[in-house]
């Protein structure tokens, strides 16, 4: 059984977290969730005192509060496959130079959940927390490929273009699925961001696999040569982790 009173603050704080820097007014927020603005506003006045929304000194602009981070970090802290893989990151981003993802699918969605940055170059746009569309870059396609082209988590109608190279027709995306079936890893070019290209490798953890490892490059720096280097090295780093083995205690098997 759902509570309303609950599905309208998640939807609220998920709609602010999504915002991200852009501030929200009450009527926008209001429209958005098709609440009236007396609701809304008793809602935030609520979720401000608490921490979890903030507000300018004038009253009129709302943003995610603070007490949000707690959540986000606590889950990242509590999830012992992201301890697990996260040092081993550091490695890859050395050996490559290049920047490292760890990233799971969620719905139609992958969440960044750890990134090492490359020294050569910066690229915070995949920070963590961050969400894809799954059909939109590496990470989501080498998902995508573990699962059965009638069980993919694809939203309905015309999918996101995120760049004008985003697979966007859903034969050409199944084309690209069943490629990378066959070759063991994703390939994108430029699909999420211009001018980056990008690698990503299924961990396989579960059946399906919900986590998966990239490797972005500036398309100026992939040369042929260094593809194969990225490919040996995130290949390797896939076999290294899914063999390590489970630390700590029995974990909960979270739905």
């Amino acid at each position: 059984m759902k509570v309303k009173s609950a599905m309208r603050t998640v939807a609220l704080l998920e709609l602010l977290a999504a915002r991200g820097d852009r501030p929200s007014r009450l009527h926008e927020l209001a429209e958005e969730l098709d609440v009236p603005r007396s609701s809304m506003y008793a809602l935030l006045q609520t979720l401000v005192d608490q921490g979890w929304v903030r507000t300018d000194v004038t009253g009129a602009l709302y943003g995610i509060g603070i007490r949000a981070l707690l959540t986000g970090t606590s889950y990242l802290d509590s999830d012992r496959r992201v301890r697990l893989v996260r040092p081993h990151l550091d490695e890859a981003s050395d050996a490559l130079g290049e920047t490292i993802h760890l990233a799971r699918l969620d719905g139609p969605d992958v969440v960044y959940l750890a990134t090492r940055e490359s020294h050569e170059y910066l690229r915070t746009i995949d920070r963590v927390g961050r969400r894809v569309p799954a059909h939109a870059g590496a990470l989501g396609k080498a998902l995508l490929a573990e699962r059965p082209d009638d069980a993919l988590p694809l939203p309905a109608g015309e999918l996101a273009a995120l760049t004008p190279a985003t697979l966007t027709d859903r034969a050409a995306l199944l084309a690209d699925l069943a490629a990378t079936r066959d070759r063991g890893y994703s390939i994108e070019h430029e699909e999420t961001v211009v001018g980056i290209a990008g690698f990503g490798f299924a961990l396989r953890f579960d059946s399906p696999a919900t986590d998966a490892i990239s490797c972005s490059v500036p398309m100026a720096r992939l040369t042929p040569a260094h593809e194969r280097e990225i490919v040996t090295v995130m290949s390797e780093l896939r076999r290294r982790v899914e063999s390590l083995p489970p630390t700590g205690t029995r974990a909960p098997q979270w739905r």
